[in-house]
């Protein structure tokens, strides 16, 4: 038997690049098409195990279409797909795209929380969109099947679904205004209010990133990241069809397994240019290395000339401790380019151009929280994360709470305008309304401008505000991560009301502390260290590890540990009783 070794597609062709100057991502796809480029899996250790060139996808896609057509989906419905990393996704996709319908990536089962919590998201986000039909994996097919019963929609899992007829039909000609697909953004207040995001804006959004990012012909991309978020969709996949760039693959839970198999990937990948992680991607990799003669021989990352950060706060110390850990093996501290982005306004707001790398401003507590400087203390200061500048087509403005302009340096809610922003919730004018006036996009999240930058301070509605005080979470949730033991993502700060109708902050920290006393003595250096830095005491509870939940794309979410707290559903960890 001959075993016949897999090619992956190639960084280069002779097909001339277009920066994803299309009137349609159909047509971004046809033109795809026609390159050498495409989309190469691995397994969980980084072994090539499928090749799937744009030409085949198109093919697949196109096959896809009609059985859609032929299954009664016609343009504007919707097609819930779940999002596993693979080629029978991407070809559904764009199979949707192709047949007018708007697809609907919605997340896989996660680690965090059991079966019944995954069917209840499920249910939510299929009641949002209505769509006709979830297709998904044959894997998951027990959970699936459960959620669109509850809906009442059509559920069926896509290697039952290729076997359906795909007779010849006219596919419907798509319009630039058209709505191209529906995003679940985790991190929206209105969650799970789905964003409607039309050709040209996906178009718009994917040409001007392009451009800040400088991505030429023959760079490469290494992803872990999930389909179902919009950095992992729009910046990992749609962006790589409709700019011919060809991308090896990782599945997030082989990733989380074994994150250092990205690094390996994008070593053993010599032509590897562009990767994109949150921070705690970064973080947990600095973690993994156990020496640096470790490094230089396992990695090879001088090429890696892109090292995105985006999708949550982006914190300098786990940044300077990544360059600390791979600096051996070639990487470049100027490779950083950080990014602020929401599915609202496609995906990117700003960039850092080219080789600026992490650049930072210490600015002062009590300007952040907006309260005035006390003069019997001590200045306290934030190191605040420069995002880079606006894209091409992208105003970027600085509002007070008032609606006012601000000027270099204030600060106050971002807002942005472009063709890039939303057309609208889907099915809800309210919060459309609400975060849309006269163009411009409320984003939700505050920060300030210097001199064409932007740097983002926190998310507005975060704020714990106590006795008119102003106190930012993750300053609270940084300060305890100092203490030793605790990890990224291992405490949860925000304000309850309590049964007397005041506001009391609390925070809810992991502990992996088994002895008693112990717990005691952890309990009071947390409460101690909060006071410290916010002057207030707070309700410290200890929870078992892996308690605090998650957002779908990995991410802390407060807004849900707050409610499962207030509702019972996170049950501290007693202490010992002190005589």
């Amino acid at each position: 038997m001959t075993m016949t070794t897999l090619v992956p597609t190639p960084n280069d062709c002779a097909l001339p690049r277009i920066r994803s100057e299309f009137a349609t991502f159909n047509d971004a796809v046809d033109y795809a098409a026609r390159s050498e480029k495409g989309l190469n899996f691995h397994d969980m250790r980084g072994e090539l195990e499928r090749v799937y060139p744009f030409s085949e996808m198109r093919v697949d896609a196109l096959a896809m279409a009609r059985r859609l057509v032929a299954s009664g989906i016609g343009k504007g419905d919707r097609v819930a797909l779940i999002a596993e990393t693979g080629p029978d996704f991407a070809a559904l996709f764009c199979a949707c795209t192709y047949a007018g319908a708007w697809p609907v990536p919605l997340p896989l089962p996660t680690s965090f929380g059991g079966k019944e919590s995954y069917i209840d998201q499920l249910a939510v986000q299929l009641e949002s969109s209505d769509p006709k039909i979830l297709i998904y994996p044959p894997e998951i097919a027990e959970m699936a099947h459960a959620a669109a019963a509850r809906q009442g929609c059509e559920g069926i899992d896509w290697a039952t679904f290729a076997t359906r007829p795909d007779p010849d039909c006219d596919l419907p000609e798509a319009s630039p205004d058209d709505i191209c697909y529906l995003q679940y953004s985790s991190g929206s207040t209105r969650f799970p209010t789905g964003v409607a995001v039309t050709h040209r804006a996906l178009l718009h959004n994917l040409h001007g990133h392009a451009a800040s990012m400088a991505i030429g012909s023959n760079d490469r991309v290494v992803s872990w990241l999930p389909w179902y978020h919009d950095m992992g969709l729009v910046g990992c996949l749609l962006s790589l069809i409709s700019n011919q760039v060809s991308c090896d693959y990782l599945k997030t839970e082989h990733f989380a397994r074994r994150p250092l198999a990205w690094l390996d990937l994008i070593s053993r990948n010599q032509g590897t240019t562009l990767s994109y992680s949150p921070t705690f991607g970064y973080d947990i990799c600095a973690r993994r290395i156990s020496s640096q003669s470790h490094v230089t021989e396992r990695f090879d990352l001088s090429r890696w000339r892109t090292a995105g950060n985006g999708a949550d706060m982006i914190r300098p110390d786990v940044m300077q401790n990544f360059v600390n850990a791979f600096a051996p093996a070639g990487f470049k501290a100027n490779a950083f380019t950080p990014s602020y982005g929401l599915a609202e306004a496609t995906l990117a707001v700003t960039v850092m151009p080219p080789r600026e790398g992490i650049r930072v401003e210490l600015v002062e507590e009590e300007r952040l929280s907006g309260r005035p400087r006390d003069l019997s203390r001590p200045a306290r200061y934030r190191a605040i994360v420069n995002c880079g500048k606006p894209i091409p087509g992208m105003d970027v403005e600085i509002r007070d709470e008032k609606g006012a302009a601000r000027g270099d340096r204030q600060i106050g809610k971002v807002w942005c305008r472009g063709t890039s922003v939303m057309h609208s919730y889907f099915r809800n004018e309210e919060a459309t309304s609400d975060c849309l006036v006269d163009g411009w996009l409320d984003t939700g999240d505050m920060g300030y401008m210097a001199d064409g930058y932007l740097f983002i301070v926190g998310r507005a509605k975060d704020m714990i505000i106590i006795n008119g005080k102003n106190h930012w979470p993750q300053d609270i949730e940084w300060a305890v991560e100092q203490l030793p033991g605790f990890n990224h993502g291992d405490v949860a700060a925000f304000s309850f009301e309590m049964d007397n109708g005041e506001e009391a902050p609390a925070v809810l920290v992991h502990c992996r502390v088994s002895d008693p006393e112990e717990r005691v003595r952890l309990h009071e250096l947390i409460r101690d260290k909060v006071r410290a830095v916010t002057g207030m005491n707070c309700v410290v509870e200890l929870v078992p590890p892996r308690t605090l939940p998650r957002t779908s794309s990995g991410k802390l979410s407060r807004a849900k540990a707050k409610r499962q707290y207030l509702a019972g559903e996170i049950e501290p960890i007693k202490l010992l009783e002190v005589a």
